[in-house]
């Protein structure tokens, strides 16, 4: 079968489409036929050997996906699936743990599918679990126009809260008022558009995926006992420190968000996920923005659409009709 390989870890121009047998599916596994993938920041960070885990290359990519059954415990052959992994999942065939393994409305597309798990779970993780999200408070989202972003906003948006995307960019703005934002403010001097918006009170919760020279400011906009919450350092300019004496000033937090740190070693816990995000899922509330579709031997260029930040919602590869 065909599969999405790191041969080398030195970047996206080192992936390689390459022919590889076909994966065993061990007792507690689902196997997939692959349909579609979901490109994502790890995929990336795998490719350059820079993510917390280093599989011994060659190995294949593919964090999200999304396709039909062929067998496995608690399934039925043919039902449409998505399923998220470490890595693995960008191959025609892929085996994935029946706890990892979420039944898709009849609704919801392929594409749509493959661009939901890691992002989505993520940004609920995020929110409900890491946040303590309320209905009714307001969440300053980072990088709103990206993946993980555009999810929170939507996710955000279903736990009934307020939302601002901060953006780089006039069109990265329309991505996130499409996603569902409340409200758009550009990078440039978001603190203090934030202190508008919001009465000078700031806002409850900060969803960070930048990191870098965000972060300071990012701190001041909170509301008195507010939280912040980092999931990234997308900009790449360093992991931004603390100074702890900001977090006594107005009793606020900082959080770290480790979604799959925490999911994949407590089993059934994305499995509620999954059947929290159901009824946003049914509603249309949550509606993955697709930024781009590639067939599977473009995932080097995928991943470099990543690198380079000019991704706008998701990217998808095509490995079957």
């Amino acid at each position: 079968m065909r599969a999405a390989q790191v041969v080398t870890p030195t970047g996206p121009s080192a992936v390689e489409l390459r022919e590889v047998a076909e994966p065993t599916a061990g007792p507690d596994d689902v196997l997939v036929e692959v349909h579609r993938v979901g490109v994502s920041f790890p995929d990336l960070l795998l490719s350059k050997g820079e993510y917390q885990l280093k599989p011994e290359p060659p190995f294949t990519l593919g964090v999200d996906l999304a396709g039909t059954v062929v067998s496995g415990p608690g399934f039925s052959g043919g039902e449409r699936v998505a399923g998220v992994l470490p890595y693995g999942g960008a191959a025609e065939v892929a085996a994935v743990p029946a706890s990892a393994v979420f039944r898709l409305p009849d609704s919801l597309s392929l594409d749509a599918a493959a661009a939901i798990p890691m992002n989505y779970l993520t940004a609920h993780f995020a929110l409900a679990e890491r946040g303590g999200l309320r209905s009714g408070e307001t969440v300053l989202v980072h990088g709103a126009a990206g993946g993980v972003g555009t999810a929170t906003l939507q996710v955000a948006r279903g736990l009934g809260a307020r939302t601002i995307a901060v953006v780089s960019t006039e069109e990265k703005g329309e991505v996130a008022r499409r996603a569902g934002a409340d409200e758009v403010v550009l990078l440039d001097g978001f603190k203090d558009a934030v202190a508008g918006l919001t009465d000078g009170r700031g806002v409850d919760l900060v969803l960070d995926v930048v990191g870098g020279e965000v972060f300071t400011d990012s701190l001041r906009s909170l509301a008195p006992q507010g939280r912040l919450l980092v999931v990234g350092f997308a900009a790449g300019q360093g992991i931004p420190e603390v100074k702890v004496n900001r977090l006594l000033l107005n009793n606020v937090d900082v959080r770290g968000v480790g979604w799959g740190a925490y999911a994949m070693v407590r089993p059934g816990y994305m499995a509620q996920q999954w059947e929290a995000l159901l009824p946003l899922l049914e509603s249309g509330v949550i509606d993955p923005p697709i930024g781009a579709t590639y067939d599977l031997a473009e995932m080097d260029r995928a991943l470099t659409e990543v690198e380079e930040r000019r991704v706008l919602g998701k990217v998808v590869l095509r490995v079957r009709d």
